[in-house]
Parts: C-alpha cells; structure tokens; sequence
C-alpha cells in the first residue's frame, strides 16, 4: 500500500499469500478497469460532440434588381375621369347604350339557351340606384335600392325566348316609370350569372352618351 501511494512501481503477487497481497490485487485491478472503461467513454463522447467545422468562405455574390423609375406625368393628358353626374351604371352592359328590342331578344336566347333561369325585376327610378348615404347602409331590413322588386316568379324551366319578351311587355306596360332589368340564374351553381337593363323610365337624365361619360 505504501508503495502504491509513493508512486513507485507495484509488483503484485502472482499468487495469494498470507499477508493479504491477494486483496491489495483485487483492488488495484478493479480500480484499473474503472479507470480503463471511464476513459473509453470519455473518448467516444468526445468524438461524437466534437463540432462540425463551419465554412467561413465568403458568399457569392447577388444581383439586386432595381426597379424602374416610374413617372406617368406626360400621361396624365391621355387620361380621361369618370363623370358621376347623371352617368349612372346599372351592372352588365351598362356601358353600351340602351339595348334595342332586337338586342334584348338575342340575350334572351342566350339565357335561354344556356339553360339559366331568367327573371324579371323593377323598381321606381328614386329608389333603382344603390346610393352611398349613411342611412341606407346602416338601417336593417329591406334595401329597396338594392333588392328591387320581382316581377312574378323565376321562369323556371322556360325553353322559348318569347316568353320571356312578352313578360318584359307586360312589366313595361305595368310600370312604365320603373327601372326593369333581367337576371339570369345558374341553378347549378346557385348564383347570378348577368343582369342588364331592358326597360328605362321615360325622360331618365341619369344616362350619358358613352362619348361624354368621360371627362380629360
């Protein structure tokens, strides 16, 4: 024992004796294969959480795109202003004059011959045009401007145009002073498919020749 703490070689016994040098070799073997399997393990978790070695190359660079000074001034002349004044628009084809009779029945076989379902709806010329004021967009219940009233039911099922132009004439001549326009419906897909104007109150000045509807 005193020569393992001064550090000077151990000669262990080959052979138990009986001054007890066989307990003096257990444990020194014991403590050697501690030690021996301790520095093992040190060893392999030094390599397993050794870092990975980071490049510090620079990187290549990129190209920035600069976007193109925009400057529309010598345009603005070619502009023109949409005129709110008396140039109201009523949704599909409010941009081309009023549509002749002849044109309405080409667009009613069209509905027709898609299979929608047409419609025929009116209201009073003061009451036709969805306004801005605050009070109609805030007071519940029916939107007279919005929602105008229908002319009898859908035409479900109507496979002859003629049909459709001769309730067009009885809604005119039954309120010659109303706005009247015809939707159409997709059964389908269950939503609006068009909606035109076929009928303007007499002596309307809500309606712009399409060369003045706009201003330079």
């Amino acid at each position: 024992i005193q020569e393992v703490r001064s550090g000077r070689p151990l000669h262990l016994c080959q052979r138990p004796h009986a001054h007890g040098c066989s307990s003096v070799y257990t444990l020194v073997a014991q403590q050697t294969h501690k030690a021996a399997a301790m520095a093992q393990v040190m060893v392999q978790s030094s390599a397993a959480l050794a870092p990975t070695r980071v490049s510090l190359q620079k990187p290549a660079s990129r190209t920035v795109a600069v976007a193109p000074r925009v400057c529309n001034g010598k345009a603005a002349r070619q502009m023109m202003v949409w005129s709110p004044v008396g140039n109201k628009f009523f949704e599909t084809f409010s941009y081309l004059p009023p549509l002749s009779d002849n044109e309405i029945s080409k667009q009613v076989d069209y509905i027709v011959g898609s299979g929608w379902v047409p419609t025929l709806e009116f209201q009073e010329k003061d009451q036709a045009y969805a306004g801005t004021e605050f009070s109609r967009l805030s007071q519940p219940g029916h939107y007279s401007n919005r929602y105008w009233t229908m002319w009898k039911l859908p035409m479900f099922g109507c496979t002859d145009p003629s049909q459709v132009l001769t309730e067009i004439r009885n809604c005119t001549r039954a309120f010659p002073d109303s706005y009247i326009r015809l939707v159409a419906f997709d059964s389908v897909r269950q939503v609006q498919i068009t909606g035109f104007l076929v009928h303007r109150p007499p002596g309307t000045s809500d309606y712009l020749a399409p060369d003045k509807r706009s201003l330079a």
